[in-house]
């Protein structure tokens, strides 16, 4: 085999192109110009909105600092001319607090063109929103507000929203709220932010209304989902203000184990799995009337589970009988989930999705935090989880009959689809991508490609 420098009309990394459209068509570009349009003094040759998408797109692809953009800038002939590295930390200093929100409002105006041209969720049913917080390394002292965390490293401890869409690999990122390293788990004040970001981000048609009364068909139903570090009054307060259910992690202790020792065996129901099966050694009972829970809204209730460990797990104090005890405090209302007690168990149970949320945003962006400005670090959480948006977008529109495609995370995703190689060809006054036709999915990709163009003409 010969190696030579020569060849012609040969571009890989061409599934990026995907993503670059489909922030243009939703109005992301256009959006985010308009935001940061007088941050300038004069024209620019990159818009800062487009700059902005291509940083995203860039992250989707693989960027995990602000250099890497200029590798991105090599697929110029898929994405056209791409701003250098200068040109986009300028972009991210320009994102400051006071434009910040003219960002978010960017977003959510994408995010509303997206689900319109058919990425919506089935607003029939319940919009679960997960939050939950986890830590970011630095390797450097020298970053802003980098701080001593509480698993003993150092680094950030951002608080995510993410919206729960189970039909493909990913969900929404509603919101993110920066914080120090050593900011608390459980800090009411922050969840109610990043609640507040997250209701902004949904489509008006989608936030929930409370103006409505209870049961009403036109009403959109949301629940805000947590561990128990969300578990507080001000925070359950906050959502039915709001009109947004809470199911929250309840904490487990001595009060909970002694609770559990006066249930009678007979009390406890099986625990259900998501297809409507019985869940092997695990049971739920409500203990509502067991607690004292004035502090909390009013028709807030309490479940427990109690489940066998699994073969090698370390039982704890507030473990009973050789079971791992678990508690959920929620007001969804009776009949809205089916199962009773043990559809609401469910329902919280799938709240550990969000760990595959945050562990594919750590593949997309958030494992590094790159600049040493705080507000800097802001605009790149900001980006990142717009690079998250788009692949959801992505998957939604073009790649649902395909689930090999739609349920394959960040990393997978990139191997199958972005990173796919393609030749340009040119006649008759056309440009041609043609995909590698020995790329296991290289119909899929095309016709995904064609369908997100079909949904937004």
């Amino acid at each position: 085999m010969k190696v030579s420098a020569d060849g012609v009309g040969v571009v890989s990394h061409a599934g990026v192109g995907m993503l670059r459209e489909l922030a243009q068509d939703t109005g992301l570009v256009d959006g985010v110009t308009e935001a940061l349009a007088d941050t300038y003094a004069g024209l620019w040759v990159h818009a800062p909105g487009r700059v902005f998408a291509d940083m995203a797109v860039a992250i989707a692809d693989g960027a995990d600092c602000v250099s890497h953009v200029e590798v991105f800038g090599d697929r110029h002939e898929v994405c056209g001319p791409v701003a250098g590295m200068p040109t986009t930390w300028r972009m991210l200093d320009r994102i400051d607090e006071a434009h910040l929100s003219g960002v978010g409002a960017a977003r959510a105006a994408a995010r509303e063109r997206a689900w319109a041209a058919g990425a919506g969720p089935d607003l029939a049913g319940l919009l679960q929103i997960d939050f939950d917080a986890t830590i970011t390394i630095s390797h450097s002292e020298d970053k802003e507000n980098a701080a001593k965390t509480w698993k003993r490293t150092f680094g950030f401890h951002p608080l995510l929203a993410f919206l729960d869409r189970p039909e493909v690999s990913c969900g929404e990122s509603l919101a993110g709220l920066l914080r120090a390293g050593n900011a608390g788990s459980n800090t009411a004040a922050d969840h109610v932010a990043v609640l507040k970001q997250a209701l902004s981000a949904l489509p008006e048609h989608a936030r929930p209304r409370t103006t409505t009364r209870p049961g009403d068909p036109d009403a959109v139903r949301v629940v805000a989902r947590s561990d128990s570090a969300g578990a507080t009054h001000a925070f359950a307060q906050a959502c039915r203000d709001r009109g947004v259910w809470f199911s929250f992690g309840f904490p487990v202790d001595t009060r909970i184990q002694a609770i559990v020792d006066q249930v009678p065996e007979q009390c406890w129901e099986p625990a259900i799995e998501s297809d409507g099966g019985i869940r092997d050694g695990a049971w739920v009972v409500e203990v509502t009337g067991m607690l004292e829970l004035s502090a909390w809204p009013e028709g807030a209730k309490v479940i427990l589970r109690a489940e066998r460990p699994h073969p090698g797990a370390q039982l704890t104090f507030t473990d009973a009988d050789g079971h791992r005890i678990t508690a959920v405090i929620t007001d969804i209302p009776d009949r809205v989930i089916a199962g009773q007690s043990a559809g609401l168990e469910l329902n919280h149970r799938q709240h550990a999705r969000v760990e595959d949320r945050i562990r594919e945003a750590k593949n997309t962006g958030l494992r590094n935090l790159p600049c040493r400005g705080w507000e800097e670090n802001v605009a790149w959480l900001e980006t990142l989880l717009t690079a998250t948006d788009l692949v959801c977008w992505a998957k939604l529109l073009g790649f649902t009959d395909t689930p090999a495609l739609a349920h394959a995370e960040i990393a997978t995703f990139r191997n199958l689809v972005l990173h796919v190689a393609a030749r340009i060809t040119r006649g008759a006054r056309q440009i041609r991508l043609r995909i590698d036709h020995t790329c296991k999915h290289a119909d899929a990709i095309t016709e995904g490609w064609l369908k997100i163009r079909a949904a937004f003409t």
